[in-house]
């Protein structure tokens, strides 16, 4: 449809608005919808239509009108409500005086209405309200899209997802299924004695994750603050306060990039608990992955792209140094700790590295580089270097390394966990090696958390925390390639004029 054409409608329709105007009121809010789509096709769906006719079911419907087809005086129409489509049946003698010609025939597309009937068959057995009443309750001021039954442009779902999930049906069960996550999560935690929390987004320090934060200023106590990168630190603070199996579920938000995977503001679910360590925390993922996956999907074998995501066998467990061996064969672990190896290496495959970087920065390069994308089916990578985990305990027997994993599943991270650092004067020392690498010009490194340390001075019980990405776990199980498809409202850049 042209700007031209589209602008005549819009003028067409407000024409019909000011004559509404005239005769009363254009938006009532009187009408009492009493019956849903699915509710319907729920309780008539196995009568015929001898039995319908035998029970009268009066109904009381609204929902946007999504089809017309008139035939002189009789016409068919299909409404839409939140829970799928229903056929209505409109004859000109069965409607009130005037309905059918001054009404019906002066809807347009888009328009909500209420209607009151009765269900029967039709010739073709489709379940249909036979219209004794119609209203219209809402005046559509502009068209629906020309492919209102799939609507495919990426840009316009994206910036007016309201018209999305108008017209695609998938749209809607995309965020079906993500609240029926979160709501399966939440329950997976609470059954087990977890605390939910809610900690502070706007912070004065940013903390619990290596992430370039979002700065903004409170003017009265004249101080810039940060918004919330992670979640982790109040867990853990808690945690030192005597709670002992903590979580939140909510928004994290990262001044970085723009991708198929990223969003500036995400969804994190973060948990703790107390007298654990990572093996149990690499069991309890798992486990609570498997659960809500069975609870959303049904199966355990989610299709994604061009594979199948098996949830339902162990999951597999390798260390950093044995997948990226696996995955580039001229190297042997003696060579993923030999800094001028990797260096070496990661030149040959056209990756220069930073002059300055560590042995363990560059084997989490190579690793994300060579190995991550290839990591189809759920994989915790565990042994991860100390300098790249400034959270996390280190390993007894090999204190270059941490105990720490992290879950990958269709060449993407799920989930991020560890035996919490708890060593008050290691975390201190970790903490200043964050400041100086900030001071050096690194946006994402930590700042030193004094008051964390204090609270660690207090003592943190020995625990294991995990942190799930909340919206790529949702991309696999709606089968979505982008993150923008289970984000209501993504981030967009501004539309350009002209």
């Amino acid at each position: 449809m042209s700007n031209t054409e589209h602008n005549e409608q819009v003028e067409q329709r407000r024409a019909k608005l000011a004559q509404l105007r005239d005769i009363g009121e254009p938006y009532p809010n009187d009408f009492r919808r009493e019956h849903r789509a699915t509710e319907i096709i729920s309780r008539c769906g196995d009568l015929d239509e001898a039995e319908l006719k035998e029970q009268e079911f009066k109904v009381c419907v609204a929902g946007r009108l999504m089809t017309r087809r008139i035939m002189g005086k009789a016409s068919f129409a299909h409404i839409r409500d939140e829970t799928g489509d229903l056929q209505i049946y409109l004859q000109r003698d069965t409607l009130p005086e005037g309905t059918y010609q001054n009404t019906f025939k002066k809807l347009d597309l888009g328009d909500i209405v209420g209607i009151n009937g009765t269900m029967f068959r039709t010739r073709t057995g489709e379940l249909t309200v036979a219209a004794t009443q119609l209203r219209l309750l809402v005046k559509s001021l502009r068209p629906l899209p020309e492919k209102f039954h799939g609507l495919t442009d990426i840009e316009t779902r994206y910036r007016q997802r309201y018209l999305d999930l108008m017209v695609n049906t998938r749209s809607r069960e995309v965020f079906r299924k993500r609240a029926a996550t979160i709501t399966a999560l939440r329950r997976f935690l609470d059954e087990r004695g977890y605390l939910e929390i809610e900690s502070p987004i706007m912070q004065s320090i940013p903390g619990g994750a290596n992430a370039r934060p979002f700065i903004t200023h409170h003017h009265a106590l004249d101080m810039d603050l940060y918004l919330r990168v992670a979640q982790e630190l109040s867990i853990k603070r808690c945690l030192v306060g005597g709670f002992e199996r903590v979580y939140e579920l909510n928004r994290n938000f990262r001044n970085e990039g723009l991708s198929t995977q990223h969003n500036p503001e995400f969804t994190m679910l973060e948990y703790n608990e107390t007298y654990l360590d990572y093996h149990d925390y690499m069991d309890l993922t798992e486990e609570m992955l498997r659960q809500v996956v069975g609870e959303v999907m049904g199966v355990l074998q989610v299709p994604y792209q061009d594979a199948l995501i098996d949830f339902a066998p162990p999951f597999e467990r390798v260390t950093m140094v044995e997948a990226v061996c696996r995955e580039n064969p001229p190297l042997t672990p003696a060579d993923c700790l030999d800094s001028g190896q990797l260096t070496a290496y990661l030149r040959t495959i056209g990756l220069d590295s930073e002059p300055d970087k560590t042995c363990g920065e560059l084997l989490l390069d190579l690793f994300e580089e060579t190995v991550e994308v290839k990591l189809t089916q759920p994989t915790f990578i565990t042994g991860y270097p100390a300098e790249v985990s400034p959270l996390a305990r280190r390993n007894r027997a090999n204190p270059q390394i941490t105990d720490r994993f992290e879950l990958f599943a269709a060449g993407r991270e799920l989930a991020n966990g560890f035996s919490e650092l708890n060593d008050v004067d290691d975390q201190a020392s970790r903490f200043l090696e964050q400041a100086a690498a900030k001071a050096k010009g690194d946006e994402e490194a930590m700042s030193y958390d004094a008051d964390y340390i204090t609270a660690l001075e207090y003592g943190l019980p020995p625990n294991a925390g995990g942190g799930l990405g909340v919206d790529r776990f949702v991309m696999i199980l709606t089968d979505s390639p982008s993150i923008r498809d289970v984000l209501l409202f993504p981030h967009m850049r501004p539309e350009t004029s002209g």
